[in-house]
């Protein structure tokens, strides 16, 4: 089992910029992908940007790239987001997930593991 937490949702102005994190622990040494997810009310879960645990290597959706950008520090099982450029349609609750299968990329069913969430909200 792996134990996913995020942090680091707040209120924030368009424009502004925020991190998000997210701690894992538990049987983490198999996880071949970590991801960032955004649900928004009434929308469906959507991919933001996933990380190749071990190699590093970075997707996003075509929504945050060149705004958003993740990271790993493997050595303390963290992941995070950093968010510049925030709009509106940011807002969302984000969740960090992360998958053992190799295929993993932008599909939620995936992910093995969730994260409860964390709010975001940038107001205009």
């Amino acid at each position: 089992q792996v134990q996913l937490v995020e942090s680091g949702g707040r209120l924030v102005q368009a424009g502004g910029s925020l991190r998000l994190s997210c701690a894992a622990s538990g049987r983490s040494f198999s996880t071949f992908a970590m991801a960032w997810f955004r649900q928004a009310p009434g929308q469906e879960r959507e991919f933001v940007a996933r990380v190749i645990w071990t190699a590093g290597i970075t997707n996003y959706a075509d929504s945050v790239k060149g705004r958003f950008t993740i990271s790993r520090d493997n050595a303390n099982n963290r992941m995070y987001l950093q968010m510049n450029s925030l709009k509106p349609e940011d807002t969302a609750v984000y969740y960090c997930a992360s998958a053992e299968r190799p295929d993993a990329y932008s599909y939620t069913w995936a992910y093995d593991y969730w994260g409860q969430g964390t709010q975001v909200t940038v107001s205009s």
